[in-house]
């Protein structure tokens, strides 16, 4: 297969010039898609089994942040290696193996024993985790073109793990320990053994790349090569980290997704306590409205993969097309956030956080096609690097949030039994003001300014824009 004198797509045979392309390319989405739901399915499950935690052995709101903290620490080291390996090896394997280790490790909260159990399976269970987004942002890389590319990533990072991580709540909750009774440790069991399934179909059906793949024919390959720079050969196998860490739109980037992963950190940490405890649902109708945030997050982040196209489409402009959509997402998150603040009801406060998560994450896959425009061929590396960023964010959110809610935690007496009472309303505006200032550092983010070029014969190694003067990259 020859590239074209454009450079931008490959010339078919001439055997192949008439040739339906293949639909592979949708297998390997559906595959994608899956381990998205997983990911999002099994960490989501702390939302749930933190309540009984906290029962079963005394833990404070502190301790239990404190804990929920463990998973961060090897998760965020694992981010980087993982994305270099990805880069280097391709998905397969790797991304195979690492679903079936974590759904392995899901059971092990219902046997853990007390702190120090839960201490080691948290850290085990980041470490499992950390690769799996570098690895899909390879995938999305290496199967889609370029003009659909961010659309494609809205529905694998934002649809299908949020809604993971929504139905993780419905699931677990109101179904098997709701609906069958079944205990949370047993419950946890049959939440593990749906993921082993899932890996080994993954080992079983996914490939690489599109080359490699003997079920694609010429036409799909030259359909999904369509608008990418062919790669360049005199470019090194592996990031030098110097010249991401040298790039002044990753400093920006960097400092967003910080703020944007700590936040978030409230959904998986504390939505169960807050519907629960401080609104007194029980578990059945606790886990629907858990999940109804995830659901904003699912449904604004295949919303946000359209607009930012659209977006690029209207404005001419990659670079722009990208921070205006991250940033009206944020902005209007942190607003929003007020809103659910002004709640009494539970339902309507429900209701308001669907709302601020469908705006904060119709910007999730911008932040996927940003990593990718920036990355290029080191697009896992540099995802890598984000959710490295993101896991500094949530490392120290939990702990900051836990004792935020332990300061606002008072003593009351209803019908004559003392309960403690917690008082979410300043712990969500911290989250607000968060999100505002991600929204910020996205008009500081351009994701035309490629680490890929910036390697190439002859390319600029400052800190300043590529050496491109029309500011969009090579192949649009």
């Amino acid at each position: 297969m020859s590239i074209s004198s454009t450079g931008n797509a490959p010339e078919l045979p001439p055997e192949a010039v008439d040739e339906r392309p293949t639909r592979v390319r949708w297998l390997m989405f559906a595959l994608a898609c899956g381990a998205s739901w997983f990911l999002y399915l099994h960490r989501y499950t702390w939302n749930v089994i933190a309540p009984y935690l906290e029962q079963d052995y005394g833990l404070s709101k502190t301790e239990l942040g404190g804990i929920y903290s463990f998973f961060t620490p090897t998760y965020g080291l694992g981010q980087i290696p993982s994305g270099i390996l990805c880069d280097w090896i391709g998905p397969h394997f790797f991304l195979g193996l690492i679903i079936v280790l974590w759904s392995l490790l899901v059971p092990l909260y219902g046997v853990s024993g007390g702190r120090t159990g839960l201490v080691a399976v948290r850290l085990a269970f980041g470490a499992a985790q950390a690769g799996t987004y570098p690895a899909l942002s390879n995938v999305t890389a290496t199967w889609f073109p370029l003009k659909t590319r961010t659309i494609v990533q809205g529905w694998v990072a934002t649809f299908f793990g949020r809604s993971g991580g929504a139905m993780s709540s419905i699931l677990l909750g109101t179904i098997l320990i709701g609906y069958f009774e079944m205990e949370w440790q047993w419950a946890l069991v049959v939440m593990g053994a749906m993921g082993v399934v899932f890996g080994v179909v993954f080992l079983l059906l996914f490939r690489n790349s599109p080359e490699v793949d003997s079920r694609v024919n010429e036409a799909e390959r030259a359909l999904i090569a369509e608008g990418s720079p062919p790669p360049d050969p005199s470019a090194p196998p592996v990031l030098p980290l110097r010249t991401a860490v040298r790039n002044r739109s990753m400093l920006f980037f960097v400092i967003q997704q910080i703020m944007s992963a700590g936040a978030d950190a409230v959904y998986v940490l504390f939505m169960g306590d807050y519907f629960l405890n401080a609104k007194g649902f029980e578990v059945t109708k606790a886990g629907l409205l858990i999940s109804l945030p995830l659901w904003g997050g699912a449904i604004g982040g295949i919303l946000g993969g359209y607009i930012n196209d659209l977006m690029i489409q209207k404005t001419g402009s990659r670079r722009w097309g990208r921070s205006l959509v991250g940033f009206t997402g944020k902005f209007i998150a942190c607003g929003l956030m007020f809103v659910a603040i002004s709640q009494d009801d539970g339902v309507a406060a429900a209701w308001s956080l669907f709302a601020v998560k469908f705006f904060t994450d119709w910007s999730q896959p911008t932040v996927w096609g940003t990593c990718t425009d920036i990355g290029g061929r080191y697009s896992a590396t540099v995802f890598g690097v984000i959710n490295t960023s993101g896991s500094i964010g949530g490392l120290i959110s939990p702990l900051l949030f836990g004792a935020i809610l332990d300061w606002n935690t008072t003593q009351a007496v209803v019908d004559g039994i003392t309960e403690s009472v917690t008082d979410y309303n300043p712990l969500f505006a911290t989250v607000a003001a968060m999100y505002m200032i991600s929204a910020v550092c996205w008009f500081m983010v351009d994701c035309t300014d490629s680490l890929e070029s910036r390697l190439a014969p002859g390319g600029d190694l400052s800190d300043g824009s590529p050496d491109d003067p029309s500011g969009e990259p090579s192949g649009e």
